[in-house]
């Protein structure tokens, strides 16, 4: 019972952090449950991809009352990302768990490398035109959904540098990444649901957490924080966990 706990404290102060960020936070939640002891494959990312989803819906719903999330934009990577990520999910079953986590680790380093290393740029101020914005957001949306399904995650550290490299600022960015998110996660989600072995304390006391968390961490995103401290703080905690996650295996 009090590993429970901890476990629903911790996911609360990572569902404040990552919502900030426009991540569904599945990239801590499930190594965080997998180093309390919950089997990987089969506890660890369903419960990870459903609390993902809920992460992301939670922080969407104050960023859309709020006119943050381009939602015409997002179109072309939630459809192709829909597509992509119940046979990314699919395919977990074909793949070692060891394999699943260096994978998992090296996007958290390259994804958090090049956020720390951009986080001094000054914002953009134009956005590129929207046909090249609706191209390349569905090609990295078939990847990226493929991506989320197959490692049960959101694809937000993914979502995130292909918005801000396409002329978003970072806090539009981010919120548009949240938005995203909800329906790679659940898509992704679904696909894990038949052959998930769920702990349901732990799901609906985690469920709890993250919705309360991401409303209180949306708000402080938009309120509070700048464009370089929400880069610098994405680059070092995904870089961080990806070397506790690896060092394992690697070692």
């Amino acid at each position: 019972m009090i590993q429970l706990v901890l476990v629903i404290c911790l996911v609360f102060v990572l569902a404040f952090l990552f919502s900030m960020l426009g991540l569904g936070g599945a990239l801590l939640y499930i190594p965080l449950f997998n180093w309390f002891g919950y089997d990987f494959k089969t506890v660890a990312i369903p419960t990870g991809l459903f609390l993902n989803g809920l992460t992301a819906l939670s922080a969407s719903v104050y960023y859309l009352r709020s006119k943050m999330v381009d939602v015409k934009g997002s179109v072309p990577m939630i459809v192709t990302s829909l597509i992509a990520a119940p046979l990314g999910a699919w395919c977990t079953h074909l793949v070692p768990t060891h394999t699943l986590i260096l994978l998992f680790a090296t996007g958290m380093v390259v994804a958090g490398t090049r956020m720390w290393l951009v986080s001094n740029h000054p914002e953009p101020e134009q956005l590129a035109p929207f046909r090249k914005r609706a191209i390349t957001t569905g090609i990295a949306g078939l990847f990226i959904g493929f991506l989320a399904g197959l490692l049960g995650i959101g694809g937000g550290f993914l979502f995130v540098p292909v918005l801000m490299a396409l002329g978003y600022p970072t806090k539009k960015a981010a919120a548009t990444s949240a938005f995203i998110v909800i329906f790679s996660s659940f898509s992704g989600f679904a696909g894990h649901a038949a052959e998930g072995h769920y702990h349901w304390p732990l799901l609906l006391g985690s469920a709890a957490a993250v919705i309360v968390a991401s409303l209180i961490g949306a708000k402080v995103m938009r309120d509070r924080m700048k464009a370089r401290c929400i880069k610098q703080i994405f680059g070092v905690v995904l870089v961080g966990v990806a070397i506790k996650l690896a060092w394992p295996i690697l070692r």
